[in-house]
């Protein structure tokens, strides 16, 4: 354990900023040391020990605390050598995550419900954990990583961690709680401790086995759209609408259920204008090409602040969007409930009007509209300009848009375009969180959240409501 202390972090410094889920990429570090270390694997191969790395930055910014899974064995042969971070003793030290030996042991240890130290491995009650098996890891994450057993399990390593219960295992529970069918199956976790308090480290699910990710269908049914030169959305064979409707359905059900495992609540308009009017000051003041819009955008977010009456909240999945869908042989799923990646858990597990769900869903039809569009046309402004590609991506979002709003309203009985003012406040803050984070990471998307501020500054104008 000395060596793995001592020895570790060096080589963490230049291992940890090349994976893809290490959250800090670009800033410069000022030192990596181990947090914590629980031995969980202790004689013969491999050794195996639950790591949490404090990282520290030179700007003098918060510590961020990062998991690894760290195996050690004499060599490494085959696929374990492209998981190496170095030689620690006398041994290799790798992530371990990516050795069959240390996942199908970490999948028993739940299944098991053993405890080593503060780290638990807990299964869910009545859980299924057999599998015939081993694990294999999946490289489509950039936050965590997944390790699946054939189409039976999903194991979700949480790489960047926190003190308290994360909400993606605590709403799987509370949806599991009343035999949600629109999220996959939770079976188990396990959890830890960070500096005292309890900490989720990890969890399993049921395999979503032959479904499709929303995002790449969408993309899909652009694709077919805009390769036609005469036809419109609803003739199109990739039409999406029937499957925006379905998924409005969804997540008016979803929202339903977390109102049945964990209450409702209300919240006082004022407070959530409040917050929209600091995030568009904070952002105004870095980005100029909002100048134009903000009077605008603070006159929607005072009509929020004006309505008088609380707004129902509970909560929510909080970051939906159509890359947190599946849609399997019998229906979609919702994934993923971690909340906004840029807030703390404190944030991220208030209780919100669901409007923000809805809002995440729809801003997602716009992204998936122009994100072909963006590739063949990629000036500046070029989703103002009258191209017919511009005229059939907008027709293709608002079909999709309001297919998705048909459906919420059949589930939930509440259409959202009927609550104008919320709805355009909500979308507008969406839009200003995004034209910060597109400038800063895809500066050539910017004008994806841009063309939704003049659509909607211009409709607050002219008295009209988008529907």
């Amino acid at each position: 354990m000395t060596a793995l202390n001592h020895e570790l972090p060096a080589l963490l410094e230049y291992w940890l900023p090349r994976q893809r889920w290490f959250a800090a990429k670009g800033r410069p570090l000022s030192s990596v040391s181990v947090h914590s270390a629980t031995p969980l694997l202790t004689d013969g191969e491999p050794l195996l020990d639950q790591v949490v790395l404090a990282v520290k930055f030179d700007d003098g910014s918060p510590v961020q605390h990062y998991q690894v899974m760290v195996g050690r064995r004499e060599h490494l042969r085959g696929e374990l050598q492209h998981h190496e971070i170095g030689r620690v003793g006398d041994l290799v030290a790798y992530d371990g995550l990516g050795d069959q030996e240390i996942t199908d042991w970490l999948l028993a240890a739940i299944r098991d419900g053993r405890r080593i130290g503060p780290v638990a491995f807990v299964p869910e009650p009545g859980a299924t954990l057999e599998t015939e098996y081993s694990g294999r890891v999946l490289g489509v994450e950039q936050s965590n990583t997944s390790v699946s057993w054939g189409e039976q399990l999903i194991l979700k390593l949480f790489r960047r961690v926190a003190p308290g219960l994360n909400p993606d295992l605590e709403l799987h529970r509370a949806l599991r709680s009343v035999d949600s069918n629109e999220v996959a199956a939770l079976q188990g976790a396990i959890e830890g401790e960070l500096d005292g308090e309890p900490t989720t480290l990890a969890m399993v699910q049921d395999f979503a086995a032959n479904s499709a990710d929303g995002w790449r269908m969408a993309l899909g049914s652009v694709r077919d759209l805009l390769a036609e030169a005469d036809l419109r959305a609803d003739e199109v064979g990739g039409d999406f609408a029937g499957e925006a409707s379905r998924l409005g359905e969804t997540v008016a059900v979803v929202h339903d259920e977390l109102r049945r495992a964990l209450g409702v609540s209300e919240g006082d308009p004022r407070d959530l204008a409040e917050g929209w009017h600091r995030r568009l000051s904070a952002t105004a003041g870095e980005m100029t090409v909002l100048a134009p819009y903000v009077d605008a955008i603070r006159a929607a977010y005072d009509a929020v602040a004006a309505m008088g009456s609380s707004i129902p909240t509970q909560r929510v999945h909080g970051d939906l969007h159509l890359g947190q869908t599946l849609r399997t042989p019998t229906g979609w799923l919702i994934i993923d409930f971690e909340g906004e990646p840029a807030a703390g858990l404190a944030e991220r597990v208030l209780p919100d009007s669901a409007m923000r769900d809805v809002v995440g869903m729809l801003f997602s039809f716009n992204y998936a509209a122009f994100h072909q569009l963006l590739q063949w046309e990629p000036a500046p402004q070029s989703l103002d300009q009258e191209s017919q590609l511009v005229w059939r991506a907008n027709e293709w979002c608002e079909r999709n848009r309001s297919a998705f709003c048909d459906g919420y309203a059949l589930r939930s009985g509440i259409d959202p375009r009927e609550h104008a003012a919320l709805l355009r406040a909500f979308e507008l803050d969406k839009a200003v969180y995004q034209v910060l984070y597109e400038t800063r990471s895809r500066p050539t998307w910017v004008d994806i959240p841009l063309a939704v501020i003049r659509r909607l500054t211009t409709e607050a104008d002219s008295g009209s409501v988008h529907r």
